[in-house]
């Protein structure tokens, strides 16, 4: 009796098995979206190789940019650069 509920059991556990379950319960042709909802699978992806490079690309070397900083406000000591004008803390 014993065999026979261990190999109901096993029969049981490996029928429930399916592809929707298989598929995050959505079904065969669909798949679960970022949010959870079922969405239809698109078309295969293609996946081609990367190209071979037979010589490196030439180095362009330009100058660097010219950069103009406007010298900061400096306020005397107790005072902060507050609203436009140096004020008291």
């Amino acid at each position: 009796m014993k065999y026979l509920f261990a190999a109901v059991l096993a029969l049981g556990t490996v029928a429930s098995f399916s592809a929707a379950e298989a598929a995050g319960g959505c079904g065969p042709g669909w798949h679960r979206g970022p949010y959870g909802g079922c969405q239809p699978n698109r078309r295969a992806v293609v996946v081609r190789p990367a190209p071979v490079v037979v010589r490196p690309a030439p180095v362009v070397v330009r100058p660097a940019p010219v950069v103009v900083v406007r010298p900061g406000r400096v306020c005397p000591y107790g005072t902060v650069w507050r609203y436009g004008r140096c004020r008291p803390y």
